[in-house]
C-alpha cells in the first residue's frame, strides 16, 4: 500500500482537519520513565525524549513545555517518498509569517501550528488546495 507521490494531486486533494485540543512540546531525560500523556508523537534525541502531548495532560504531570499549538492533519495519503509536499506547504505558511512543525506519519502529514494562528492556517491551506484544483481545470 503506497501513498501518492504526485505533488499537484497531493496539494489539490489534501483535506486539512483541525483537532480541537491544544498540544505542547515537552522533553524527558533519556533515562526518565515516560508518563501516560496520550502523546501523539515521541522522538528519541540524544538530549532526551521529545513528546507532543495534550496541554492538559502535560500540566497534570507537572512537565515543563513549550509551543502551545494545534494539530492539523492534511488527510491525504502521501507517500513517505513524496517530494516537495511539505516544502510547498511550509513555504506558503512562511509567507504568512506562521511557524510550523510538520510531522509525517505513515499515512498522513500533520502540522503543529501556533494555537492563535490555527484558523488562519486552515484558511490558507484550503485556499492552497483550491488553487491547485483550479490549475487542474485550466
Amino acid at each position: 500500500m503506497t501513498g501518492s507521490t504526485h505533488l499537484p494531486n497531493l496539494l489539490a486533494s489534501m483535506s486539512p482537519e483541525l483537532r480541537d485540543e491544544t498540544f505542547v512540546f515537552t522533553t524527558l531525560a533519556p533515562d526518565a520513565p515516560v508518563p501516560d500523556l496520550g502523546a501523539v508523537m515521541q522522538f528519541q534525541e540524544a538530549e532526551g525524549l521529545t513528546l507532543i502531548a495534550p496541554l492538559e495532560r502535560a500540566k497534570q504531570q507537572g512537565l515543563a513545555y513549550e509551543f502551545p499549538c494545534r494539530m492539523i492533519t492534511l488527510n491525504i495519503y502521501s507517500s513517505l517518498e513524496a517530494v516537495g509536499f511539505l516544502a510547498v506547504i511550509t513555504t506558503h505558511l512562511a509567507k504568512l509569517n506562521v511557524g510550523v512543525n510538520p510531522v509525517s506519519g505513515f499515512y498522513h502529514d500533520h502540522l503543529f501550528v501556533p494555537e492563535d494562528r490555527a484558523t488562519d492556517v486552515m484558511t490558507a491551506l484550503i485556499e492552497l488546495a483550491h488553487s491547485y484544483r483550479d490549475q487542474d481545470r485550466s
